[in-house]
């Protein structure tokens, strides 16, 4: 048996749970939600990383469907519950594949009937809107996780890849983090400062996901994860989940992204544009600069690190398919799981090393914070803090 057959007996057993799809957005974008025009149940390899069949190929139990708008857009919260519908009619349309999921038990209730558990994430806090109430929103709406950021801070937390602004977490963020944990949501820190990760750390009192994040001593990018973090996560019980983006994954990639990201601005596109006229500039571009390629290994290269700084119980995957222009040679599409396992098994992971990666941390850390919100919910109600209140 080679490795790549060895990889797939063992997510026959054991799926993936990727944290992280950007599908729902890819829709919006393209075809403004038409779900005709972009019917996951064929083959769409010419507009998207994304459709039943290769999930199916990839080996994909459960996943996490981002319900993300991007931060510099007016009317985050409505935008968001777009997001959410979409959801939920891809899961109305497709019942013989995917599953919505609300916890721990919905997953492997839907690992037993061979669908896939649809769990969504919103990414960035902005999509509360400095709202408790909306965040209790969207928690029964089925939102699981939140980033607290996206690229940009909000009024309460500091974003990776902008200015600080409060130092990490106003008491306002403080009070959010409790509230989430409260709920039963996951607190997310992918995307936010350093500093960000380490007050919400201080502060949380359940499990935190990285839900798309690698590691920074692999790859010195500030969306990625210093190692006192990671080495944090043994205590907090939570867990880092790789991201497959090349400009996270792949030093040389990061020079050669802002220059990419340069040109998408200077011809009018916002640097995340995937649509098919932003991406004939990304081509154009190029064929004249030679994009550096990040492949299979190099994303194995960070979990081997992530291993060791936070050990095998903390450790998930988040590929952010259909959120990227680019992705790594071998991993071009959610079909690709198989191929990073089999690597992985070149390098002498266990079988059971991998359970652990592939399934057993997600669900276990989701139900962790469920444990952590009933406990919450016997000694306190829902917070009723306003940022005027506590951030003056």
């Amino acid at each position: 048996m080679t490795s790549l057959d060895e990889a797939r007996s063992l997510l026959r057993e054991f799926p993936v749970v990727d944290g992280h799809n950007d599908l729902p957005y890819a829709l919006r974008e393209q075809v403004r939600y038409d779900l005709d025009a972009r019917d996951i149940a064929a083959h769409q390899n010419a507009h998207l990383h994304t459709d039943i069949p290769r999930l199916r190929e990839g080996g994909v139990g459960a996943q996490y469907w981002s319900v993300y708008v991007r931060s510099d857009l007016p009317g985050a919260v409505p935008a968001t519950l777009e997001q959410i519908d979409c959801v939920r009619q891809l899961i109305a349309r497709y019942p013989a594949d995917l599953r919505a999921a609300l916890t721990a038990a919905d997953m492997e209730a839907a690992r037993a009937e061979g669908r896939i558990a649809s769990l969504m994430g919103a990414e960035g806090g902005h999509s509360i809107d400095n709202s408790l109430g909306t965040l209790r929103g969207l928690y029964e709406l089925g939102v699981r996780y939140m980033t607290l950021t996206h690229n940009d801070n909000n009024d309460w937390a500091d974003s990776a890849t902008d200015e600080p602004n409060v130092g990490g977490l106003s008491a306002f963020g403080r009070e959010v983090v409790r509230e989430m944990n409260r709920l039963g949501m996951l607190v997310d820190l992918s995307h936010v400062a350093a500093t960000t990760m380490r007050a919400a750390l201080d502060t949380t009192a359940a499990p935190v996901i990285f839900s798309h994040s690698s590691a920074r001593a692999v790859c010195d990018h500030p969306r990625n994860i210093p190692d006192d973090v990671l080495e944090r996560l043994p205590g907090n019980g939570g867990m880092a989940m790789v991201t497959f983006v090349p400009k996270f994954v792949l030093q040389a990639a990061v020079d050669w992204t802002a220059a990419a990201d340069d040109n998408m601005r200077a011809h009018g596109f916002h640097h995340l544009d995937t649509t098919e006229d932003a991406m004939k500039v990304h081509r154009a571009f190029e064929e004249t600069n030679p994009r550096p390629v990040a492949t299979t290994a190099t994303v194995a290269d960070h979990l081997d690190h992530m291993r060791e700084a936070a050990g095998i119980d903390h450790l998930g995957i988040g590929g952010d398919y259909d959120g990227t222009a680019f992705t790594p040679d071998g991993l071009n599409d959610v079909s690709g799981y198989p191929n990073l396992v089999a690597e992985l098994l070149d390098r002498g992971w266990s079988r059971s090393d991998l359970a652990k990666l592939t399934w057993q941390n997600a669900v276990r850390v989701l139900g962790a914070a469920e444990d952590v919100a009933r406990g919450l919910q016997a000694t306190r109600g829902p917070s009723h803090a306003t940022i005027s209140d506590l951030d003056g």
